[in-house]
């Protein structure tokens, strides 16, 4: 059986040694005029929260928003007066606050209207719902789920520890 040549890549047409640089200058003037555009930064719709959602007269909430671009935003609601978000720190994109709900607010849903960077500004509008009845005041609830056993337990550790304490001083001055 003859033996058949290797195949052989087709011919090509030398290219011309002026394609080189004229791709190589078609690239850097592209690279300098992307680096020259100016560049616009767009932000998407801010989101925002209030926390709780649901709250008594009187109460408190926390004010969130992110995404706004700015480092300041206005917040209103009928529940309370205008409150102005800032960020923790220099590098935060999330604005903090809180308010205290008006002790004669109706009851029911009430708007909340956060404004990026003040009136004018993107906006978002969450809802607040105001519960009727006050606010809890006196231990705010910080005993009401204990058991009499819990109690009995922690009034006798408090005990004992009043107790040891007397007697290292008793015996400090002794000595």
């Amino acid at each position: 059986m003859p033996a058949t040549p290797l195949a052989q890549p087709p011919a090509t047409a030398p290219r011309s040694r002026s394609a080189a640089p004229r791709r190589l200058m078609t690239a850097a003037a592209a690279t300098l005029i992307a680096a020259a555009t100016p560049v616009t930064l767009a932000h998407a719709a801010p989101s925002a929260s209030v926390s709780p959602t649901t709250v008594a007269p009187g109460g408190r909430v926390a004010l969130n928003v992110a995404g706004c671009g700015t480092k300041v935003a206005r917040v209103t609601s009928t529940a309370f007066n205008e409150v102005r978000l800032t960020p923790g720190n220099l590098e935060a994109t999330n604005l903090f606050g809180s308010a205290t709900v008006f002790s004669d607010a109706s009851p029911g849903a009430h708007r909340v209207t956060f404004e990026c960077g003040g009136p004018g500004g993107q906006s978002v509008t969450v809802s607040l719902q105001v519960t009727p009845g006050a606010a809890r005041g006196g231990t705010g609830g910080s005993i009401g789920s204990m058991s009499t056993t819990q109690i009995a337990v922690g009034g006798t550790l408090a005990a004992a520890a009043l107790v040891g304490g007397v007697w290292v001083l008793r015996r400090r001055a002794a000595a």
